[in-house]
């Protein structure tokens, strides 16, 4: 059953990545031969895929996450360099935000693995070469289609300069992103502090997964900040903060980490009544 699962994954990825880069160099064929967002879609796949074969030949997924953030930052420098050196302030501001999120998110991911020795995620799948394969593919399509609607502006070749929407977007950004390092940090803490429970402190006492709402409302406001400067079909790319959110909260992230935590305190009263008292990913103001 898990081949069937994991080749289906490997296409719908690849799918994905193909729709999102056809979307965003719509209207950019005139001024290039090939688009600097399809190079930098297939550039992203590239990487994943010479990631998995070195990380297949030894067994190992301790360098998955610093590959994946890095992967984002050689797409930005693709598109900066790609535009033809016409670059505005808004080009600028977008390159520099995505850049600073995956920095700190590599940074913050390799720490972890650090600390932990390794990704327990990996136990099984790493012994599977379809399944493998199909995780490292499905890396390069989160990157490609999470950053799609930023970096199909940064590699349109004009330079745009920052309006009213650009500033409410980077706004936007700019807390999310406040709200995630401060989430991440306050459940390090946590951790780090040896207690045999569950976080419900800070922004963890206002949402059971302050850290993911951070990161959904970062790239929204990316995505409102590119909104001004797409055209035509480019505009599908602004699926990045759906897509965001989907993989949050009904794939990857959420699913999970709520199956895992009701398991260790099922019979926990007081995590019965956070569960109920707090929201799953909205924080409550009051």
């Amino acid at each position: 059953m898990k081949k069937p699962i994991s080749f289906t994954g490997v296409v719908v990825g690849l799918m994905l990545i193909a729709a999102v880069s056809l979307s965003g160099s719509a209207g950019l064929w005139q001024t290039f031969s090939v688009p600097p967002i399809i190079v930098g879609g297939i550039a992203a796949l590239l990487l994943q895929w010479v990631g998995f074969a070195v990380a297949w030949r030894y067994q190992t997924e301790r360098f998955f996450d610093l590959l994946g953030s890095g992967t984002f930052l050689v797409i930005v420098l693709m598109m900066l360099a790609g535009s033809r050196s016409n670059l505005g302030l808004l080009d600028i501001f977008l390159g520099a935000a995505v850049s600073v999120w995956a920095i700190r998110l590599g940074w913050f991911l390799v720490a972890r693995i650090r600390l932990t020795g390794s990704d327990k995620r990996f136990e099984k799948i790493k012994a599977d070469f379809l399944w493998f394969l199909m995780t490292w593919t499905l890396q390069g399509t989160w990157v490609v289609v999470t950053s799609v609607a930023a970096v199909s502006v940064i590699g349109d070749g004009e330079a745009q300069q920052i309006g009213l929407i650009e500033v409410i977007g980077f706004t936007i950004w700019a807390l999310g992103m406040t709200i995630e390092v401060v989430a991440d940090e306050q459940k390090k803490k946590f951790r780090r502090a040896g207690t045999d429970s569950f976080i419900r402190t800070g922004l963890w006492s206002r949402s059971r997964h302050p850290n993911y709402f951070g990161e959904v409302l970062l790239w929204s406001g990316l995505s409102l900040s590119a909104l001004p400067s797409l055209n035509g079909w480019q505009m599908m790319t602004l699926v990045s903060p759906i897509f965001v959110w989907t993989l949050l909260m009904k794939v990857s992230g959420v699913p999970m980490l709520e199956a895992k935590a009701d398991h260790r305190w099922r019979d926990d009263a007081s995590y019965a009544e956070y569960k109920k008292s707090t929201p799953l990913l909205v924080p409550r103001l009051w």
